[in-house]
This record gives structure tokens, C-alpha cells and sequence, in this order.
């Protein structure tokens, strides 16, 4: 536990970050970003399902060891049983007053186990739960009514929780994520870490998502290529992510013919220098929370073009920040495509009034100022 100094007089809130592991992820970027801002009238706390990720390094630099509790397996096993004791022990051990939970396996543990310890519990809802089947989401919405509060990153997830699930609406905040802008330009002046295609010049279209779900639906990004390439305008587009999808979303743009212009370069770390080689960027997701990929590429002062599903329309305004197309229309995406090649100056204005958003609207210093407001309520609704 990082030891922080008493804060005018006030003992230090015992708080826990509850998330599955350190894997390279929106949800973890967020959480340490908490562990880094959160002012000293915190003692802290990380605890994990599994204590594995590439991000567990910049977790114990930040002076944090996480305290696992392993599902091993199957929700279903004896052993989540024996984790939640474990749990609550270990919440009543440490005097815990609050966690915040951030995804769906962790709440399964820390909801019930919070309850036995009483403790209080924030449940993060970060999706649209489009990834579960309908007996996981019934689950899932029964444990974040039992919660104390409920953080939403989007206001779409904010009306789902309360028109869909039941989450009375004075139990729901929305708190968009957060963008640590200089860091940001600090790791685009860094340059590519990569070698990157030659795309002779031609006008390049970034798209960051992974390739496990269907959701993201990058097929429709490729057959917006094909169009354009029938049209005889040259675009490039950059597919950075990977997963199990790859082989078959190559396959399809080799069927299509554009497989020398959609260049697929996996897992990147230089996403802030790609973003400066790029025109635009896109997310064709047909579900989404609050995309950080849409957060970056804003911060890069690119236009983004976006669906309209979840978080992306808390972040674009059609035609202010960028443009917004309906989901699995790849004929809308190749007009929004179409307009921004035909009208550069506005296609700059539409991304200088994108990264502007960011710096007044997403910081780092809001998001955390915010959390700390919440935290505070929860635990001391009379103050």
C-alpha cells in the first residue's frame, strides 16, 4: 500500500483500484492514470485478478504491487467462492472504505465481497455490454444495482444503465475518460518506432482498434477502400491492432483488391507518431464505449470520422470535430471519406476544433478532479 500524509487533519481515505490485470487496454491506461493524479489524501491500493500485463512494470514504478485474486477459470468454480472471502477479509485487514471496480469479471468478486466487508463499492461501466450473451448482462446489471455508485464513461452507457438495467439516475455519474495532452505530444515528437509503408504521397486513414470482435467491424473500413479505389481516388489506410480477426480481414481485403493500400501493422506503440503520418482518422465500431483511439486521434488535430454508436457522439459533433456516419454503412464512410479529401481546410478546421475539445474538455487533471469529487461523495455525502 503507498503510504500518503495525513490531509488537514483528515485520516487518508482507504481506496482500492480493483481491475482484471495490466494488459494494454483503455481500462488500465485510465487506472493508472488515477494511481498517478490522485492527490495525497488517498492511501491506494491495486488489487488484480491476475497480476500479469505489460503494464505491470509502469505499475510498481508508480509504487505498486498489486494483491491478486485469481479467478482460475470458469465464474462457476468453487474457487470464485473462496476469492470473495478471501476478498472481504482482506477489505476488513486493510480498513478499506471504498473500491472502484473497472470491468465485469472483477465485479463479480468485488461487489458481493464489498457487501460482507462493508465496504463501499463504485462499479465502472465502460462498455454497452454488446460483448455479453443476455443471461451475463442480467448478471451483470443485477450486480451494479447493488453498488453504491456507478461511473459511466459515456453518456449512451449512462442511459442504458438507467433505462435498460434499473440504475436509479442519482446513482450514475458520467465521467469521460482523460488525455494526458503533453505526454501525448511528447510520445509524437518521439517519431516511429516502426517502419511504416510508402504510400507515395497518397492521403492515409488511420484506424486503431483490435481485431478479436467483430464490433469493430474493420471489413467496413476496407470496403469503403474498395469504392474509393473504383472512384480513382487514392486513400491508404493504416490497420493497427491485432487478434484472431487478422487473417480473415486480409483475406477480405485481398478479395476486394485493395490489399496494397490497407496496410496492416499489428501491435504499435507509436500510435501519437502514426497519427501525425495520417490524414484523418476512423472508428467503424458497431459498438463502442469511449474510445481512447477517437481521443488520440482528436489530440493529433486529425478529423475523425465515427459511427454513431456509444461514446464516439460524446465526442464528435457531425461536422464540428470531424464527421459521424451511421454503423455498417460503408457507403457513409466513403462520402464522410469523399468530403474531407475534397475540402482540406475545413477538414483542418474540423480537427483544430477536435484537439482544442480534448485540452478543454478531456484532461488528465479533469478526469482525476472529477473522480475525487465522486470518491469524496460516496464516502461523505453529508460534506
Amino acid at each position: 500500500m503507498r503510504r500518503e500524509a495525513e490531509v488537514m487533519g483528515e485520516a487518508p481515505i482507504r481506496l482500492v483500484q480493483f481491475t482484471r490485470s495490466f494488459h494494454i487496454g483503455g481500462t488500465e491506461v485510465q487506472v493508472l492514470e488515477l494511481l498517478r493524479g490522485l492527490p495525497s489524501n488517498y492511501r491506494l491500493q491495486v488489487s488484480v485478478l491476475q497480476d500479469a500485463g505489460p503494464l505491470v512494470g509502469t505499475l510498481r514504478q508508480l509504487g505498486f504491487t498489486p494483491e491478486e485474486f485469481p479467478l482460475n477459470g470458469s465464474l462457476m468454480r468453487l474457487n470464485t467462492g473462496k476469492q470473495i472471502l478471501r476478498l472481504a477479509r482482506w477489505f476488513r485487514h486493510n480498513r478499506v472504505e471504498l473500491v472502484h471496480v473497472h470491468d465485469f469479471y472483477s465485479t463479480m468478486l468485488v461487489v458481493p465481497a464489498a457487501k460482507i466487508a462493508g465496504t463501499k463499492v463504485i462499479v465502472g461501466r465502460l462498455d454497452l455490454a454488446h460483448w455479453h450473451g443476455p443471461a451475463r448482462r442480467e448478471v451483470h446489471a443485477q450486480f451494479t444495482r447493488m453498488a453504491d455508485h456507478v461511473v459511466a464513461n459515456a453518456e449512451a452507457i449512462r442511459r442504458m444503465l438507467v433505462e435498460e438495467e434499473g440504475v436509479p439516475a442519482d446513482r450514475v455519474s458520467v465521467i469521460h475518460n482523460g488525455l494526458d495532452l503533453p505526454r501525448f505530444d511528447a510520445r509524437a515528437r518521439q517519431g516511429l518506432q516502426g517502419p511504416v509503408p510508402d504510400t507515395g504521397g497518397a492521403p492515409v486513414v488511420l484506424h486503431v482498434a483490435n481485431m478479436n470482435h467483430p464490433v469493430k467491424r474493420q471489413e467496413d473500413l476496407l470496403m469503403a477502400l474498395a469504392t474509393l479505389r473504383q472512384e480513382g481516388q487514392p486513400l491508404h489506410a493504416f490497420l493497427v491492432g491485432d487478434g484472431p480477426r487478422r487473417p480473415e480481414l486480409e483475406r477480405r481485403a485481398a478479395e476486394l483488391g485493395v490489399a496494397d493500400i490497407a496496410h496492416f501493422l499489428g501491435h504499435r506503440a507509436d500510435v501519437p507518431a502514426l497519427y501525425s503520418r495520417a490524414t484523418m482518422g476512423v472508428l467503424c465500431s458497431s459498438a463502442e464505449g469511449m474510445s481512447n483511439a477517437v481521443m488520440e486521434g482528436m489530440a493529433a488535430g486529425l478529423p475523425m470520422v465515427v459511427t454513431a454508436v456509444g461514446g464516439n457522439t460524446d465526442l464528435i459533433t457531425d461536422g464540428e470535430r470531424g464527421l459521424v456516419v451511421r454503423p455498417e454503412r460503408p457507403a457513409e464512410m466513403v462520402q464522410a471519406f469523399r468530403r474531407l479529401l475534397a475540402e482540406p481546410d475545413k477538414a483542418r478546421e474540423m480537427g483544430a476544433a477536435a484537439r482544442e475539445f480534448v485540452r478543454r474538455e478531456l484532461s488528465l487533471e479533469r478526469m482525476v478532479q472529477r473522480h475525487d469529487a465522486l470518491y469524496q461523495h460516496v464516502l461523505r455525502p453529508t460534506q
